[in-house]
């Protein structure tokens, strides 16, 4: 036991709890009951990085200060976000409100589409201060493209509180989207011109929001059905057109994570652009006599994954698959290894900095538990499994995937069997409950 702490504490070893207590700094910040001063905060952060560096010298105390210095900036970057983005939430409902605005984002839904629109003009009975962005419901088909300045009367509410105490809260994740309130829209929609031009983000929302459109149509016109919408999620992250039985049927199965682009898909995509370009520049004497065809690869495959980022939308999950990948593809540009805990601190720095609220979400936690599991038992059981793998056959199966294909096609089986038991009349198993009731799938 003492060899193994004297491992684990080696210099060096560390490094992953810092994350570890930066995440704890951002947990505690959405414990507290009342907001904190963001200048608090600053002081606090201050406060312990002085510290820290007075106690460099001491082996005991500088990791213990440094880790509460970590918890300090993971508390501080939380209320500093919450004070960049504060915005006017609207406090009881309201009816027949005049609205006025861009769409930022579209979303098909089973029943109806939904929209987020940034107000340009508002107008209402019981209004105190303008809302700067409000998301509403539309008939089916009716929701406008991405960048359109549309006017329209809708009926808003607050942002809806946790249903239940610990259960998922709609207005603290609406907050941090800068979202003041939701509703649905009363009557026509109307497509009017714009009073002033749009600006640079709205503008690449209106490129990336047409591109996955065009993809998602051509998918589903090839495929139809559940067939395509499947294809469409897996890369465009639309996952909308799934029909109600499909999801179930991925739940009971617990394929559903399969749907949400993550470092399987992105390391798909990575994988078989390094791979493709590695071996198409070897075919070329000439070239890669000259150049460095592996760094030139990992750079396409890098730019390949950033592509792959933006065009399914960027969510948390893809947000740590990619900087996982990237920086693996750069360890391979600067000959340099990467596959490592630091490489999943520096994926949770990454996702915690930019998005603080991430860190409540179930797909946070559960991606990084899931990575920090993968890389663990690489590290430390890479050994013990490449017993008996040097085989001709064994590196076979491993290079194609075989562990990877007889989980899809089990996972395939499975799906098949239980819609055909739910098309029957069926009964789903005792010990599954709709992920509706717990909160999760409804976020």
């Amino acid at each position: 036991m003492r060899e193994w702490v004297a491992v684990e504490l080696a210099p060096g070893r560390l490094v992953p709890w810092f994350a570890i207590a930066f995440g704890c700094g951002t947990v505690i910040y959405f414990a507290v009951d009342r907001e904190p001063a963001p200048w608090a905060a600053t002081v606090l952060l201050a406060a312990t990085v002085v510290a820290t560096i007075l106690s460099r010298h001491r082996p005991f105390a500088f990791p213990a200060t440094l880790g509460i210095a970590a918890m300090a900036a993971g508390f501080a970057a939380a209320a500093i976000k919450r004070e960049i983005i504060a915005h006017p939430v609207l406090a009881a409902p309201v009816w027949n409100v005049d609205l006025a605005g861009f769409v930022e984002v579209r979303e098909e839904r089973e029943r109806s589409d939904r929209i987020v629109v940034r107000v340009e003009r508002i107008a209402g009975a019981r209004l105190n201060e303008p809302l700067e962005r409000v998301r509403v419901s539309v008939r089916k088909g009716a929701a406008p493209a991405v960048g359109s300045f549309i006017e329209f009367k809708a009926r808003l509410s607050p942002p809806l509180e946790p249903l239940r105490p610990g259960g998922y809260d709609f207005a603290r994740d609406m907050y941090f989207q800068r979202i003041g309130a939701s509703g649905f829209v009363l009557g026509h929609i109307r497509t009017a011109e714009a009073p002033q031009a749009p600006g640079l983000r709205l503008r690449y929302a209106t490129v990336i929001d047409g591109m996955r459109e065009a993809i998602d149509k051509r998918i589903r016109a090839v495929l139809p059905g559940d067939k395509g919408a499947i294809g469409s999620a897996l890369i465009t992250g639309k996952r909308d057109a799934i029909s109600a039985p499909v999801n179930e049927a991925m739940y009971v199965s617990g394929l559903a994570h399969v749907l949400s682009i993550s470092g399987y898909h992105m390391a798909v995509v990575a994988g078989i652009m390094f791979f493709a370009l590695r071996a198409l520049f070897a075919l070329m004497p000439a070239f890669s006599s000259r150049h460095p065809i592996k760094k030139w690869a990992a750079f396409a495959a890098l730019g390949a994954a950033a592509f792959y980022l933006l065009l399914s939308g960027a969510e948390v999950a893809t947000q740590r698959a990619f900087i996982m990948i990237g920086i693996v593809l750069i360890g391979v540009m600067v000959d340099r290894p990467t596959l490592t805990f630091r490489t999943l601190t520096v994926a949770a720095f990454g996702v915690l900095l930019l998005a603080p609220e991430a860190i409540v979400h179930p797909s946070f936690q559960m991606s990084f538990a899931a990575t920090l599991a993968l890389v663990a038992g690489y590290q430390q059981g890479l050994s013990w499994m490449s017993r008996g793998g040097d085989t001709p056959l064994a590196a076979k199966i491993a290079l194609w995937g075989g562990r990877e294909i007889a989980g899809l096609l089990l996972g395939s089986r499975l799906i098949k069997s239980t819609i055909q038991g739910q098309r029957r009349g069926r009964q789903r198993p005792d010990n599954f409950a709709p992920a509706c009731r717990s909160g999760l799938r409804c976020a």
